[in-house]
């Protein structure tokens, strides 16, 4: 929900029911991500605000009442810093949101797709990732502020029931 103005500063997810095989969530940590770029990388980035989109839920389907569009300067969102502080931490760390319809503010669109797409290639490296294997009955609480997840594929006639609860955020991204 990093779309909204103020989003969740945590979540958790309670497992009730998880399919055969998939739907295990790969958790990245944004501090060791954030510390791993390169110092010329860190100062291009200084200061510039990317756009979380807002179009899709979490399940990819398109929000209701929101028309769909493939140029990320049109969709709907909000920009908060590329780099932000942890408010209690004081840990820089990169803030991104979901890679579709991510843009850079004021970068014309192929440059930055170009940033974007080197960025996330950060986030895809196994060592800043935690994986866990879903069991009926575990809980798994994470920081939105410094956490990015994403949930693997399930076969879809296969059924993965999960309670989420969000916590709600006291501040604004900030740099």
């Amino acid at each position: 929900m990093s779309y909204l103005p103020d989003p969740p500063m945590a979540s958790m997810l309670y497992a009730l029911e998880i399919p055969p095989t998939g739907g295990n969530t790969e958790f990245v940590n944004m501090y060791s991500v954030y510390e791993a770029l390169p110092a010329d990388l860190k100062r291009r980035i200084a200061g510039l605000e990317v756009k979380h989109d807002g179009t899709y839920n979490s399940g990819g389907y398109v929000r209701q009442g929101i028309a769909p569009t493939d140029d990320p300067r049109a969709s709907p969102g909000i920009f908060h810093p590329l780099v932000c502080t942890h408010p209690e931490t004081r840990r820089r760390m990169l803030y991104l949101g979901r890679r579709r319809n991510a843009y850079i503010k004021g970068f014309d669109l192929a440059d930055s797709e170009t940033l974007l797409d080197m960025l996330w290639a950060y986030t895809d490296r196994a060592e800043f990732a935690w994986h866990t294997v879903w069991q009926v009955g575990d809980l798994v609480l994470w920081d939105n502020r410094c956490t990015m997840h994403r949930r693997d594929p399930f076969d879809p006639a296969a059924r993965r029931v999960m309670h989420r609860t969000q916590i709600k955020g006291q501040a604004r991204p900030s740099a």
